[in-house]
């Protein structure tokens, strides 16, 4: 009786899963059937929706119960706190699997190539949301000193940070925010956020339910200077073939013609500012120097060499995340990606790396919604099953799942199960209860590891 087809995927985010969903799914499922093991290196699963999606955001979460029927199937064990390449490298998954997918996903802040940068109170956008998500790996004290802060991007992250900036934290008690991030929130001093973009409304990134709901706080007034709103002939076709470019722009134009509110914080949205250069006193972020652009006609801007400082004293930069690079796969330094063909792993010569699939981020880049990544699963999955019934797979010399376990016991790796991520939800749920919250995250890696039973 030929025995499952065994697939290792390494990263338990939603690409992940969705490529676990997607094998489950296929035909292999029913005939011989398929044994799947996720691997990731957080003790929880989830991703970026446990470590990425802002606080204030449950409907995003929301999708955890969609991935979470997903991971209750049988033939799929968690092994979480299991790091690449630290605990198990490619030739030990080779041992064990037939296949290999990774979908490690990106944590790592963009580099901005500004001068300035490295000044105290410069910041990547990703530090700050592993912070107020609660990531055991990041420190739990965040310096929230400045009064007038700048944000660096257009896009959903960048308004994320802004926002959390902007908010009170009582505001925040409500969600999972846990206590260190509450009582940093607490003496955030920050009253004036100003958001800049390069380029002009049409070509905001921002989803547009994202960015109506900066206007829904009670403290945070949103300001758009009617001089931002423009557009060039490339920006009217971007409106014409993009419905969400359109709902953005007309939000951003209702925005600029109304009168200024009285709500104590006050959130700029720039449009036509490039970051030209962060200004620095004594090591300390002093300023922001901004150079206006202006359309040319294509939907893209040029320099009009007019220069302006901002009086802010921290910059979050929101230009992007970036994947790790994956030891023993090939890289793409630019894209910050693993080279590809539908999923196959590329090496130099353009040949294929035996059993060994990339999906989600780490294959296209940190861009598109969750739902994106659902289709890149489907046709990672695809090819990887067409390899299985052509026979070029390779074969593993312990296929059998016990081989696992004693492989990570032998090397004394502390990991959790799906067992134990339902001991550490209800661990957090029982401490939302009392204040009548959905759940209270908890941070430290030793915590989580303890309340789920590794």
């Amino acid at each position: 009786m030929p025995r499952p087809l065994r697939v290792a995927i390494v990263g338990a985010g939603p690409a992940g899963i969705y490529a676990a969903d997607a094998l489950l799914k296929s035909e292999v499922a029913a005939d011989p059937g398929v044994s799947i093991d996720l691997f990731e290196r957080m003790p929880a699963p989830f991703g970026l929706i446990r470590y990425g999606v802002a606080p204030d955001h449950p409907r995003i979460k929301g999708i955890i119960t969609a991935l979470h029927q997903v991971l209750d199937k049988p033939q799929i064990r968690l092994f979480g706190n299991v790091d690449y390449p630290t605990d198990l490298s490619l030739d030990d998954l080779r041992a064990f699997y037939d296949a290999v997918i990774f979908s490690t996903g990106a944590m790592a802040d963009r580099a901005l190539s500004i001068p300035g940068i490295d000044l105290d109170g410069s910041y990547g956008a990703a530090d700050f949301v592993s912070w107020y998500d609660g990531h055991p790996d990041v420190p739990r004290t965040w310096p929230l000193q400045a009064e007038k802060v700048a944000v660096l991007g257009v896009g959903n992250v960048a308004l994320d940070v802004a926002r959390i900036l902007a908010k009170t934290a009582d505001e925040l008690l409500p969600t999972e925010i846990p206590p260190n991030v509450y009582d940093g929130l607490k003496a955030n001093k920050a009253v004036e956020i100003h958001v800049f973009g390069r380029r002009g409304p049409a070509q905001a990134k921002f989803s547009p339910m994202e960015l109506r709901e900066l206007d829904h706080s009670p403290n945070i007034e949103v300001i758009v200077d009617p001089e931002d709103i423009d557009y060039d002939e490339g920006s009217i076709e971007t409106r014409r073939g993009n419905k969400q470019a359109d709902m953005v722009a007309k939000t951003l134009e209702n925005w600029a013609i109304r009168d200024v509110g009285d709500r104590p914080h006050k959130l700029y949205l720039h449009f036509f500012e490039s970051p030209a250069e962060i200004l620095g006193e004594d090591g300390k972020v002093v300023g922001l120097r901004t150079e206006r652009t202006a359309l040319d006609g294509t939907g893209n801007v040029k320099g009009t060499g007019v220069f302006k400082d901002w009086d802010v004293t921290a910059v979050y930069r929101a230009v992007g995340y970036l994947s790790e690079k994956l030891p023993k796969l090939p890289w793409d330094e630019d894209s910050g990606t693993v080279p590809d063909e539908g999923g196959r792993v590329v090496e130099d010569g353009g040949t294929h790396l035996q059993s060994t699939y990339v999906t989600g981020w780490i294959r296209r880049g940190p861009v598109g919604l969750i739902g994106h990544t659902k289709g890149d699963a489907n046709e990672t999955v695809a090819n990887l099953l067409d390899d299985y019934a052509n026979g070029r797979l390779h074969t593993p010399s312990a296929p059998e799942p016990e081989a696992v376990d004693a492989f990570l016991a032998e090397r004394n790796v502390r990991f959790t199960t799906w067992d134990g991520w339902y001991k550490l939800d209800a661990a957090e749920r029982a401490l939302g209860e009392p204040q009548g919250r959905e759940r209270v995250k908890i941070v430290e890696r030793e915590d989580m590891l303890r309340e789920s039973g590794a």
